[in-house]
């Protein structure tokens, strides 16, 4: 079938047109470029050519990564009309492959909000139920995907935005090791910690997606020159024989009962596939969020310095309330900070140790009301607080859908391993997905 990338890219841009204007799903919709893009894969195919890993694949971008000749808005009122000249290394890397880029997925204001809203086209919406939130700051590229606007997405990753709005909506999501792929050509929050991220319903699509978008770039500072290897080819061998690791603090205190049903199952469920379930314990996680937040309030601060300090309303009042606390925090709050960083980054390696991998809720409560919340920082704090450990340990983690609350809202599970063992995770969830059909659920 040679048309396979167009009939494909216009099932998803059908989608788009039907959906996009109750779910604010895409700021921007390149719906001629993607034609043209599907037209030339089905031209190669009809050839005998493959342009690659993601040969066909429609996929949305978070609207904070620059896209060459489309409007970059990161979701800030001031930057509505900026139009990149050069596409980010990551988009690169995906049209290489064979990507079709249908549009530029909504996102919360400046990449830090966790409802995803920002003031250009308002709240993105949970597919799953139009009065919640697709969770942030990833939002819309997770919608789109629950939505079936797109087969892959991207994200990008702080404290938990790709895992959160993963969970949210039901799909699946990689926040990867930091440094693994180059974040140059996106709008920061904190560059000590930001990652951008692949999404898709299915975690083999996932890890076709990253496999493409990892390596080294030297424009990137943060980036490392880490060589994966083809792990594709091992990622259906199954979780036989790993040990994974169920923490006995933190992670499950105090979160919906639903949700740790789901998630208990979802163990045992990976228990029966082979592996060994180990409880572990991860002492001073409960502190995570508290450093982390430090070092992102003062990073993305200093990013915005100018405008937090000279033009105050060029920000929506909880995105300047939330920010600007980074700069009334001092020197030795970020060393503070830095500190704790590293000791917790030692306390994990320890428990990886012991075990592959650790399972846990991805986050405590399901997917937000969308109502306006004027403490931004208290209602992230709801979302993110699980997410945040791994986040500030530079670790890997990846989000999938293990069912439902009572009200039909989806939950999350998340697979954090050590550095550099993202390939693990995407063979687990592959594992997980070959047993289960969650990931293939609809809204509706």
């Amino acid at each position: 079938m040679t048309d396979a990338a167009r009939t494909q890219t216009d099932a998803c841009l059908a989608q788009i047109e039907a959906l996009n204007d109750d779910l604010t799903t895409f700021i921007t919709v390149t719906a001629d470029a993607a034609r043209e893009q599907a037209d030339v894969a089905d031209k190669a195919a009809s050839e005998g050519r493959w342009l690659g890993l993601l040969h066909g694949m429609p996929i949305a971008l978070k609207d904070n990564i620059d896209t060459a000749g489309v409007r970059t808005t990161s979701g800030a009122s001031f930057w509505a009309e900026r139009t990149p000249n050069a596409d980010a290394p990551v988009v690169s890397r995906l049209k290489a492959a064979g990507a079709v880029i249908v549009g530029k997925a909504t996102l919360g204001e400046l990449v830090f909000d966790v409802r995803s809203h920002n003031p250009i086209v308002g709240h993105a919406k949970n597919p799953w139920d139009q009065t919640r939130s697709p969770g942030g700051s990833s939002g819309g590229s997770a919608a789109a995907l629950a939505a079936d606007m797109c087969i892959g997405a991207l994200g990008s990753d702080t404290g938990g935005s790709v895992r959160i709005p993963a969970s949210f909506c039901g799909v699946s999501g990689l926040r990867p090791t930091h440094g693994a792929v180059p974040s140059s050509g996106a709008t920061p929050v904190s560059v000590g910690n930001d990652t951008i991220g692949p999404m898709a319903r299915r975690a083999d699509d996932v890890a076709r997606i990253f496999a493409v978008m990892a390596g080294y770039d030297a424009s990137d500072p943060h980036s490392i020159d880490h060589d994966f290897g083809n792990f594709l080819p091992r990622l259906h061998d199954g979780v036989a024989g790993m040990r994974i690791g169920i923490p006995r603090n933190f992670f499950f205190d105090g979160i919906d009962a639903d949700i740790d049903a789901a998630v208990r199952k979802a163990a045992s469920e990976f228990e029966a596939l082979g592996a060994e379930l180990v409880e572990v314990d991860l002492p001073g996680a409960e502190e995570t969020y508290l450093h982390a937040s430090v070092l992102i309030y003062c990073d993305a601060a200093l990013f915005h310095r100018q405008r937090l300090t000279n033009e105050r309303h060029a920000f929506s009042p909880p995105i300047y309330e939330r920010m600007s606390r980074g700069l009334d925090l001092t020197g030795v709050d970020y060393a503070a900070a830095m500190r704790f960083k590293e000791t917790w980054m030692r306390k994990v390696a320890n428990v990886f140790d012991d075990v592959d991998m650790i399972l846990s809720p991805t986050t405590p409560v399901p997917a937000l009301p969308l109502e306006d919340a004027p403490n931004l920082h208290e209602l992230t704090r709801r979302a993110a607080s699980l997410t945040y450990a791994g986040s500030i340990a530079s670790i890997p983690g990846l989000s999938i859908p293990c069912g439902f609350t009572d009200g039909g809202l989806p939950v999350g599970l998340m697979l954090q391993a050590a550095w550099w063992n993202d390939p693990l995770l995407l063979q687990a969830g592959c594992a997980y997905q070959a047993v289960t059909d969650w990931h293939e659920r609809r809204a509706g």
